[in-house]
């Protein structure tokens, strides 16, 4: 599966609100209710997350949506 720019760049902002709110993708899926696979995916941008669960991550790490996809 090819990576896009726009999925890697997404996937190092999910990880880095999810290290600065000290939670692990393990806690971020219960969260989320996203499997921690998933989020896993998400943060080595091989995942291309639907915009309800960018919705549902952005809730979670208590950021606007707008601060995950401004790249």
């Amino acid at each position: 599966m090819a990576r896009t720019n726009a999925q890697q760049k997404l996937g190092k902002k999910v990880k880095q609100f999810r290290l600065d709110a000290v939670l692990t993708q393990e806690k971020l899926g219960e969260l989320t209710g996203l499997d921690r696979t998933y989020i896993s995916g998400i943060e080595r941008g091989i995942r291309n997350p639907a915009i309800k669960n960018i919705g549902k991550l952005a809730k979670a790490l208590k950021v606007k949506i707008s601060e995950l996809t401004d790249f």
